[in-house]
C-alpha cells in the first residue's frame, strides 16, 4: 500500500493465546500495523520448555502406536532470543522479554487437562485408541508430573513488553 492506514490503537495485551498460532511472524506483523507510532504490546504466553513433559509422552505415545497416525504438535514454544528477533524485525523495540517457570496444579489429574487442550491432537484416534493414549500419557507422566500426590503442570510463559518505534 502506498499510504497504509493508520492506527489509534494505543496497546495490544494478549494472554495464552499466542503459543496457539505458529505464524507467529503474521501476528506480529499485525500488531506492528494496529498500534500508533510507541503502542505497546504486552503478552504471556507458553514459552521455550512449556509443558515439555507432557508433549514429550504425547509423542512418545504416538511413536509407539503407529496406526494412531502422525503426532501433529499443535503449539509453538518459543525462546526469549527467537521471539525478541522477531519482535525486533518487525520494528519493535523490546524492553523486557523473560521465560516464567509456572507450574500449575492440574486439579483432577492430567487426563481433564489432555481431553481439553490435547483434542486437536486425538482427533482422529478411536474411542478404543484414545482410552489407549490417556492411559499411556498418565503412566509415563505420573512420576514426572505427580511425585507429591499432586499433579503439576510443567508450564514455563513467556513475558514481553515491546513498543512500536
Amino acid at each position: 500500500l502506498r499510504n497504509p492506514p493508520t492506527s489509534n490503537t494505543a496497546a495490544v495485551f494478549s494472554n495464552a493465546a499466542l503459543h496457539w498460532v505458529k505464524d507467529y511472524q503474521a501476528v506480529i506483523a499485525g500488531v506492528y500495523t494496529a498500534l500508533k507510532p510507541g503502542g505497546r504490546f504486552v503478552a504471556e504466553f507458553g514459552g521455550e520448555g512449556n509443558i515439555a513433559a507432557l508433549v514429550q509422552a504425547m509423542h512418545q505415545v504416538f511413536n509407539e502406536h503407529p496406526e494412531f497416525g502422525k503426532f501433529n504438535n499443535p503449539w509453538f514454544f518459543p525462546s526469549p532470543e527467537k521471539y525478541r528477533l522477531a519482535l525486533e524485525q518487525a520494528g519493535f523495540h523490546v524492553e523486557t522479554i523473560e521465560l516464567i517457570p509456572r507450574p500449575t496444579a492440574l486439579h483432577g489429574g492430567v487426563r481433564p487437562w489432555l481431553k481439553i487442550f490435547a483434542n486437536g491432537i486425538c482427533d482422529g484416534l478411536t474411542v478404543a485408541q484414545l482410552q489407549v493414549f490417556l492411559d499411556e500419557v498418565e503412566d509415563l507422566l505420573k512420576p514426572v508430573l505427580c511425585g507429591s500426590g499432586e499433579w503439576l503442570a510443567d508450564y514455563v510463559r513467556l513475558r514481553f513488553y515491546a513498543q512500536k518505534t
